[in-house]
Parts: C-alpha cells; sequence; structure tokens
C-alpha cells in the first residue's frame, strides 16, 4: 500500500510542476504581448493582457487543487486552502475585469461604426 501512496505522491508532485510552469510561462508571455500591444497602441491590450492572466491563473489555481491531494496536516491543508481562496478571488477579479472590457471594446466598435 505504501508503495501506491508513494507513486500517487510522485505523480501529483509532477503534475504540480507542470501545472505551476505552464502558469508561470503564461503569464510571462502575456506581460511581453502586453507590452508590445502597449507600445503599438492597441486599443485591447488591457483585455489581452487580463486574459492572459486570467488563464495563467487557472493553471496555477489547478496546481493547488492537485496539492490538496497530498496534503499531511491541518496546518498545509490551512495553508493550501487559504491560497485556493487568494487565487479563486484573483480569477473573479480577472473575469470581471474582462468583462468590462470586453463591453467597452464592443461600445467603442459601435461607436466607430455610427460615425
Amino acid at each position: 500500500m505504501e508503495f501506491l501512496h508513494e507513486t500517487l505522491r510522485v505523480i501529483v508532485d509532477i503534475a504540480i510542476l507542470l501545472f505551476e510552469y505552464v502558469g508561470v510561462l503564461i503569464l510571462i508571455l502575456s506581460g511581453i504581448r502586453g507590452v508590445f500591444q502597449y507600445f503599438r497602441r492597441n486599443e485591447l491590450t488591457r483585455l489581452n493582457l487580463a486574459k492572459g492572466m486570467a488563464m495563467g491563473l487557472e493553471f496555477k489555481l489547478g496546481s493547488e487543487i492537485l496539492r490538496t491531494v497530498i496534503v499531511r496536516d491541518f496546518q498545509e491543508i490551512l495553508t493550501v486552502g487559504s491560497i485556493i481562496l487568494l487565487r479563486a478571488a484573483l480569477t473573479f477579479l480577472i473575469h470581471w475585469e474582462i468583462k468590462n472590457e470586453e463591453i467597452n471594446a464592443v461600445e467603442k466598435i459601435e461607436g466607430h461604426e455610427k460615425n
């Protein structure tokens, strides 16, 4: 039985690292893309950056959820739970920002079409 626990721990550790790296990579690439769009005066820079941040945070949140599989004591549960709540709140706020930016973008497009 111990072999199965250890195998699960190794698989989850690898998956956590993979999700963390993918999340960080997405955040970095979105940031670089955002800088280029900002200097090109792209009106959708904020929207695109927020979407990239949301996607990166989704991967980071996934890694924290996986981390709950291998948690051993109550203090670790509290720490992981706090991180999950914080990242979920950030994701919610970013999705709210995306929704508002999409509404603003549609209004700008409709405004240009009327002129």
